[in-house]
């Protein structure tokens, strides 16, 4: 890149470098990575990371891959971060200079990661950005639904002081508590449940028994699970394995006086079957802050009083907000500046890259 007797050595703010060589004459241009879509303020704090590490950065609010393309072509794009466009194989294709998208989140659903390591691109995500947020929901939609309290809290306030419009209502302590997805998020949920003294069993279709039993869970197979579970909260990806993997047939195997909770993804869940076996006495609630079309237009469930619905705010805090946006833009800086990245998704990538 530079003349063999000649040695540089970056300064901490590297825009100031690249500017400086480009008044030089020498013909070198900023790596550029485009922020397909956000729904945040501002973009504040990811600009002043890529400023500092030389990266000139470019937003738009893509509503389609061919907005991407269209964008991210026409600035030779290096990177891109991405929060809810679709990336699919189109892009890939498209994009020559590609080397590395981002996800502002846990999940990479959004992302085609096969025809990324096709190309050679590296997927980055946050995978710890919220874990006690999320598992501090799923607690708290498990209470609200064991404890009645949205229908509580509307009765107050339409004028009705009665404890019997919740009826009934169950002891959770030493319940029977099925966690599927035994990851982080899992994990921190069963940590933060330890009082409660509930029996865990654990499931992940991901992931060994023997790493499952090495995580702390019981481990326990899908349908046995289902029918043993008092409470059942969801915690996994969405992939080929787990979409739909709570439908009709599910539910039948679950106890009609059994609590959904579900914080991973909307389209794990069949929100109609879901309707249908709480219509039904299959169930006895459901705690969803995630839904298969967001926000939900008609969606049965918007109707049931036994439902607690929350608008995918499971990973908010003012901590987490912080800690995903200064994550997620310090990671694609380190690749862009040759780096190796924090959180990389299709690990196959960086060890052809060795």
């Amino acid at each position: 890149m530079y003349a063999a007797e000649t040695t540089y050595e970056l300064p901490s703010d590297r825009s100031v470098f690249f500017n400086a060589l480009s008044l030089t004459g020498w013909n070198i241009s900023m790596p550029t990575v485009v922020i397909t879509d956000y729904e945040f303020p501002d973009l504040e704090m990811e600009t002043a990371i890529f400023e500092d590490a030389g990266v000139e950065v470019v937003t738009t609010q893509a509503d389609s891959p061919e907005d991407v393309i269209k964008v991210a072509s026409k600035v030779e794009a290096d990177a891109l971060l991405v929060q809810y466009a679709q990336i699919t194989s189109a892009v890939f294709d498209a994009l020559d200079n590609l080397t590395v998208v981002a996800k502002y989140g846990i999940g990479t659903d959004n992302i085609d990661l096969k025809s990324a390591t096709k190309h050679g691109v590296r997927i980055l995500n946050v995978p710890d950005y919220c874990q006690d947020e999320v598992a501090e929901h799923a607690l708290g939609l498990m209470l609200s639904c064991e404890r009645k309290f949205s229908r509580f809290d509307a009765a107050v306030k339409s004028g009705t002081w009665d404890w019997k419009v919740g009826k009934p209502i169950h002891r959770l302590t030493n319940s029977t508590v099925g966690v599927v997805g035994c990851g982080r998020i899992g994990s921190t949920f069963v940590e933060k449940t330890r009082g409660f003294e509930f029996e865990v069993l654990g499931h992940d279709p991901n992931v060994s028994d023997k790493t499952v039993q090495e995580r702390g869970f019981k481990p326990t197979g899908f349908e046995d699970l289902l029918e043993r579970s008092d409470v059942v909260t969801v915690h996994v990806p969405l992939d080929d394995k787990t979409e739909e993997m709570f439908d009709a047939a599910a539910f039948k195997r679950m106890r009609s006086d059994a609590i959904l909770v579900n914080t991973s993804r909307g389209a794990v869940v069949d929100t109609n079957a879901l309707a249908d076996a709480l219509d039904g006495g299959e169930l006895r609630g459901a705690g969803l802050d995630v839904l298969p079309e967001e926000p939900p237009d008609n969606s049965p469930l918007l109707t049931h009083d036994d439902v607690v619905l929350t608008p995918h705010v499971a990973w908010y805090s003012e901590d987490s907000f912080v800690d995903l946006r200064e994550s997620v833009a310090t990671d694609i800086s380190r690749v862009l500046t040759g780096q190796s990245p924090k959180n990389i998704v299709n690990t196959a990538v960086t060890e052809s890259c060795e």
